[in-house]
């Protein structure tokens, strides 16, 4: 079996032999002030745990798809969110690998990889990925629905962000209490509430071309408390309610939400070597930091020694590994640990001879109208054992 200590590449440097010296070990200098192809030299010459790919415009699309690096997390955010967090058992153990789309197969949305196109809106969409998975795994597999990340961008707000440019995922997850989040999906889909605005810009080989990327991002979409025309439910009966924000720190609480409950939203900070990334373990930060990232991990594993992170990644499926990426876990690597992000929802548990749907809340015996007199329909459903809210 290999060992770390063949993966750690000798070049013109004395290259450490474990992973505790190499991380001990900063790059040089000169390493960090490289750029373009021989960043992505220097980076494939020194070290096998991942490979780099140059492109020319590798730079520009991704400044185009992350936010602004004030939106990392800062000491007094911490301490806001260090309040938040959940009371986890840490003598249970876990497995040395996870991967949450074997223990909930039932949730295909944990597997699917968007296309957030030239908005930096990562905020946002990973945020709906993982409410997507958490509605989901919560209902054991009975409520599938694709989150709109279109209405969070657009609605959330000032408290959220600025739309395209940037935001914050707890504040995704606190509009999701306040105000509901509706159904959505990918660029053109029907049959949805709010389905995404931009198209996947640029060439994809399994895509058809839908047109070119613009310069810089895509403007934020204008917040329309609507569905689209095609779409029959109401807005305001479409959307599903939050019940409470979830923010966790540290390597190991992260693993064991993700195990419990499913998938978490992350932010770190972006430096330039990571606009080549092709595939392996991500774990230098080389060049500038150049701004902040939102992403969905999803579970974790260990490789020749190093640990990781497996994480989901919205720049589409002809990305790094299928969509994903692994980034080095335990070290907290561009402050991937530092903030982790979710959410538990407002359950509603339907008799099988219920004549309501699990998607949509039409008319019942007894009552006539539409949800929107939400006290009175409370009233009717429980009094008729229809229907159990909590």
């Amino acid at each position: 079996m290999l060992t770390l200590a063949a993966l750690l590449i000798s070049v013109s440097l004395v290259e450490p032999t474990g992973i505790g010296e190499f991380l001990a070990q900063p790059a040089p200098a000169y390493a960090r002030r490289l750029t373009g192809q021989a960043l992505v030299d220097y980076v494939n010459s020194h070290h096998s745990l991942y490979k780099a790919k140059y492109s020319p415009d590798a730079q520009e699309r991704m400044k185009s798809r992350i936010m602004d690096l004030s939106f990392m997390v800062d000491a007094e955010v911490m301490m806001e969110e260090m309040d938040q967090q959940e009371d986890i058992d840490l003598a249970v153990s876990l497995p040395e690998s996870f991967d949450a789309r074997e223990k909930w197969p039932e949730c295909p949305s944990i597997g699917l990889i968007r296309d957030q196109s030239a908005c930096g809106g990562c905020w946002a969409v990973s945020s709906a990925e993982v409410m997507s998975d958490r509605i989901c795994i919560q209902s054991n597999g009975t409520k599938q629905v694709y989150v709109s990340e279109t209405d969070i961008l657009s609605c959330c707000g000032q408290r959220c962000g600025s739309g395209c440019t940037s935001g914050v995922p707890r504040q995704a997850f606190n509009y999701a209490i306040r105000k509901g989040v509706c159904s959505g999906g990918p660029y053109g889909t029907k049959g949805v509430c709010k389905p995404y605005p931009f198209y996947p810009c640029g060439y994809h080989a399994h895509l058809p071309y839908y047109g070119p990327c613009p310069d810089g991002m895509w403007p934020t979409p204008t917040c329309e408390k609507a569905c689209q025309s095609d779409y029959t439910v109401p807005y305001n009966d479409d959307r599903i309610f939050g019940s409470k924000t979830i923010v966790l720190t540290g390597e190991e609480k992260i693993k064991r939400e993700i195990f419990n409950n499913g998938p978490l939203v992350a932010t770190y900070t972006v430096y330039e070597d990571f606009a080549y990334y092709k595939n392996g373990i991500y774990m230098t930060g080389l060049g500038r930091a150049t701004g902040a990232h939102a992403v969905k991990i999803i579970g974790w594993g260990e490789e020749n020694g190093v640990k990781y992170w497996l994480i989901a990644n919205s720049w589409n499926t002809d990305w790094g590994e299928n969509g994903f990426f692994r980034m080095l876990r335990g070290t907290n690597l561009c402050d991937i640990e530092l903030s982790a992000t979710g959410g538990t929802f407002k359950q509603r548990i339907l008799r099988k001879d219920s004549k309501l749907e699990n998607q949509e809340m039409g008319k019942t015996e007894g009552f006539t109208g539409t949800p929107r007199d939400i006290e009175k329909l409370k009233t009717h459903l429980l009094n008729t054992n229809l229907l159990c809210l909590s």
